[in-house]
């Protein structure tokens, strides 16, 4: 929940009403420039470490080598301190956390996620000192896990404190306007998620949830618009692309390999958003900051210069440089210490179940029927790729590389980066939100998708190779 400091700044953005702004050469600019630094650390490709990646990116994976042989111990102090401090809060309630809105947030949780912090806690400090059952600390479970967070602190502490350039100062309202006639029609959804889908897609998924849910908070997407894009317009990095098409040995057939992620992606966004349980989720702001969207110009004037002052008007209303840290570190500690020790209990959960036990193999029985009923090779071999994504996006990958039929190996991999709504990371990120999302609805929007795209992936398949 916003605090109610946060709430009335976010209201004192939209008072002045852009029709009576005044375009002068400073406001343009102060829109004009902290927007294009926005975009340009965002979403704009830049060679690296041979390479595509975005100046977050490249800032995050500098600062991951950096701290490389600290940040499992970092990650696991800060996941234990969340653990306990929780715990006594819950216990004892003491008065300075629970009567501060930053650490009430941060430390205050219902019975179920204390539960979770703790065993993430427990999970951490097993895998760390390497002790305990096997299962617990192996590198394809808990260990995948800490290097995993250990990865995301450094992502999220760059974008955490960026990503205001690109909320604060009308990068998203101008681009929201001008794309909204044909991003509405096409996904039922406001123009400005045309910059979470390209966030996502060029630099980082996590960070286009994030972003998401900032914007659902900020009263900018409906319930049902966050929930759609979070989990239809998240999609793996273009780096990570490459990577697992190397790993199924497909690369040399990228293009068309990328081509087939990207447009079964557009077309299940078109189907998904317009049936359940997406369509029936409720179609209202947050209660906290009300619609505070308004992309459609009026009457009599040019879209380009209504969508000009829209972003003059948030830039405007943007904070200086101490409330944009301010807000940036919120974000960051909110990251670390509520959502880190649930990624951590329930990736390892997760992959536990994935890479000791037989449930995903019989769960994807169905799936291995679709697949030969669709004429794909191997289909039994590789059926439990198609459900295991739930768990992680990159076990798919992993139990596919084994696979002999280049056609199949192709699905499986454009399949697993269509998916994403996995448990690991993404999934956690939707249900720890305010988002009206829950566990048993990124399961069935999960398989519904997996349905959907599957017929329309062989297709392309089938055309390319």
């Amino acid at each position: 929940m916003e605090s109610n400091l946060e709430a009335e700044l976010i209201h004192n953005q939209v008072e002045t009403d852009p029709e009576e702004i005044e375009i002068t050469t400073p406001k343009v600019l102060k829109f004009l420039i902290p927007s294009l630094i926005g975009i340009f650390m965002f979403l704009c490709p830049v060679p690296y470490d041979g390479a595509i990646s975005t100046p977050v990116g490249v800032i995050s994976e500098w600062l991951a080598a950096v701290g490389e042989a600290y940040l499992p111990i970092v990650v696991t102090v800060l996941i234990t301190f969340s653990a306990v401090v929780s715990t006594l809060t819950t216990l004892f309630k003491p008065k300075f956390i629970i009567n501060n809105a930053l650490l009430n947030k941060l430390f205050y949780t219902k019975k179920l996620y204390l539960v979770f912090r703790v065993l993430g806690a427990i999970f951490a400090i097993l895998v760390l000192n390497k002790v305990g059952v096997k299962y617990i600390y192996s590198s394809d479970t808990g260990g995948t896990m800490m290097s995993l967070i250990s990865s995301l602190v450094t992502w999220f502490f760059s974008a955490s404190f960026l990503m205001p350039l690109l909320m604060e100062f009308g990068a998203m309202d101008y681009t929201g306007t001008v794309v909204r006639s044909f991003v509405k029609p096409l996904f039922t959804l406001p123009g400005r998620a045309a910059i979470d889908l390209v966030t996502s897609w060029v630099g980082n998924c996590d960070v286009g949830v994030v972003l998401t849910r900032k914007q659902y908070n900020s009263g900018f997407y409906t319930g049902r618009e966050a929930a759609t894009i979070g989990t239809c317009f998240s999609a793996v990095s273009l780096p990570f692309c490459l990577v697992v098409a190397a790993l199924l040995e497909v690369d040399a057939l990228f293009i068309p390999f990328y081509a087939t992620v990207v447009i079964t992606g557009m077309v299940s966004v078109m189907i998904m958003s317009r049936i359940p349980p997406l369509s029936t989720l409720p179609d209202t702001y947050h209660s906290d900051t009300g619609k505070q969207i308004d992309e459609e110009e009026p009457e009599g004037m040019k879209k380009s210069e209504w969508a000009l002052r829209k972003g003059i008007q948030r830039a405007e209303g943007a904070g200086g440089l101490t409330e944009i840290l301010s807000q940036g570190a919120k974000t960051f500690l909110n990251i670390i210490f509520t959502l880190s020790p649930l990624v951590m209990a329930w990736g390892t959960i997760a992959l536990i179940i994935a890479t000791f036990t037989p449930i995903f193999d019989w769960l994807s029985l169905p799936f291995g029927y679709y697949l030969q009923f669709l004429g794909v090779p191997e289909a039994f071999k590789a059926a439990p790729a198609t459900i295991v994504g739930f768990a992680d996006m990159f076990i798919p990958a992993i139990l596919a590389s084994s696979i002999s039929s280049l056609k199949t190996r192709f699905i499986i991999g454009v399949l697993s980066l269509v998916q994403i709504i996995y448990m690991t990371e993404v999934g956690t990120l939707l249900v720890t939100s305010d988002i009206p999302v829950t566990f048993k609805d990124l399961a069935i929007i999960f398989l519904e998708k997996t349905v959907i795209v599957i017929p329309l992936i062989v297709l392309l398949t089938n055309l390319f190779i």
